[in-house]
């Protein structure tokens, strides 16, 4: 990085320009996912919230077009604004406007679905979904299972801090 002050031809002390404004293309590097048609996105809101989809085609600048597929994801193709997904890092090379079995086959070659499914973002659904459907006693019991695991690591710090001394 450039020292925060520069000396000027006069002689005159002046401040630096910050050093990524100067350089477009690296600033432009640090955004990365971008609007476009095989990008992976999740809905955060409507009818479909939750599920992911793909992007097929964009209308303007607020539209775009998504299909699930529907036999893989439950998200039927139609416009939805671009405010209501949130764009993931995983894309798929597909033609714009594709129909959905280029669709289908694109996502099934890259394997797309199942690196979803292993990033933290999807696990973290994952278990959100999982914790939403326990049960009253499964809640329960984990509640308990906590209280254990607090309890035996606290008897843990406790025979630390004895032997310390």
């Amino acid at each position: 990085l450039k020292e925060p002050f520069r000396l000027s031809p006069r002689g005159v002390l002046r401040r630096s320009p910050h050093p990524l404004a100067s350089d477009s293309a690296q600033a432009a590097a640090m955004f990365t996912r971008f609007v476009e048609p095989g990008r992976l996105a999740v809905v955060t809101y409507g009818p479909c919230a939750g599920k992911m989809c793909t992007v097929v085609d964009i209308v303007d600048q607020k539209r775009v077009v998504v299909d699930g597929p529907e036999s893989l994801t439950g998200v039927p193709r139609h416009m939805m604004p671009v405010k209501r997904l949130s764009l993931t890092d995983l894309c798929t090379r597909i033609p714009r406007g594709a129909r959905e079995k280029t669709l289908r086959s694109g996502l099934e070659r890259e394997e797309v679905l199942q690196k979803w499914s292993q990033t933290a973002w999807a696990k973290k659904i994952r278990a959100k979904e999982v914790r939403a459907e326990l049960t009253d006693f499964e809640r329960f019991g984990l509640v308990v299972a906590r209280r254990k695991r607090a309890s035996e690591a606290k008897a843990v710090l406790k025979k630390e801090k004895k032997a310390k001394p």
